[in-house]
């Protein structure tokens, strides 16, 4: 498949993956590092193509915009941007070599957020509850990791979120993508100004993810969440496990 038509085909499929269920990091990092980006190269330029994806997603999902149960969702945002632009300063500070035996970890954090985050979440609003400035405290760390990585940040946003008393789990998709696009929205200027973003490849990326994005939040108001959740986790799953074999595999067989 020619390059590039690979990368617009990924960047579709990660928009959508993002509108849908999140994860979508996972499938344009790797079409970009497929394609000859270095590693980290390959995230900060992934990162700039998903982000107008996910303001599409926001913009489909504006009308459920609120409060998140006593927190505003001002504060929730202020504080993500400071989180974010954080985030993108570390990514810059670390080199291609630190950067490539971290990925597979980072992408299995995410897996797990994406696998277990709900119940996870669930089990812990069975015990506790955390009051609106400690949300605030978690959404700054939150913001920090969406603006390095960000792999299923939007699903380990809703876990937290769940353990406030007044907060309602069928309503958080559209604050998670508003402040998903939050935390990328710095990270996105910092690696512009910084000039670590491949445009090529990041140009063709960018225009799938915006139809990616756009119509998988129309998708998944009509799709079964059990069906795309399955195939979301088979498709992380497996890129971590192919992640880990590449990176690790030879050390092994030494």
């Amino acid at each position: 498949m020619n390059s590039m038509l690979m990368i617009f085909s990924a960047g579709t499929l990660a928009g959508a993956m993002n509108a849908l269920a999140g994860g979508g990091s996972f499938v344009s990092l790797p079409a970009l590092i497929a394609a000859g980006v270095p590693p980290v190269l390959a995230n900060t330029s992934s990162t700039v193509a998903l982000f107008p994806g996910g303001l599409a997603s926001a913009w489909a999902y504006r009308s459920g915009l609120k409060p998140v149960g006593a927190v505003s969702l001002g504060g929730l945002l202020a504080v993500t941007l400071c989180g974010g632009l954080t985030g993108a300063v570390l990514l810059l500070c670390t080199s291609s070599v630190a950067f490539t035996f971290m990925l597979p970890w980072l992408l299995l954090i995410a897996s797990v957020a994406l696998a277990f985050g709900r119940r996870i979440g669930a089990a812990l609003r069975a015990r506790w509850r955390i009051h609106a400035h400690v949300v605030l405290a978690i959404q700054f760390l939150l913001g920090v990791y969406g603006g390095y990585f960000g792999g299923a940040v939007g699903i380990m946003m809703i876990a937290m979120w769940g353990l406030l008393d007044t907060c309602d789990l069928k309503h958080l998709n559209a604050p998670r993508t508003l402040l998903v696009s939050a935390a990328n929205v710095v990270a996105v200027m910092a690696f512009v100004v910084a000039g670590v973003v491949r445009w090529p490849e990041t140009s063709i990326m960018l225009a799938g993810a915006i139809a990616g994005g756009y119509g998988g939040a129309l998708v998944g108001r009509r799709a079964r969440p059990d069906i795309v959740r399955a195939i979301t986790l088979i498709a992380t799953t497996g890129i971590t496990l192919a992640f880990f074999i590449k990176t690790y595999g030879p050390m092994l067989r030494r």
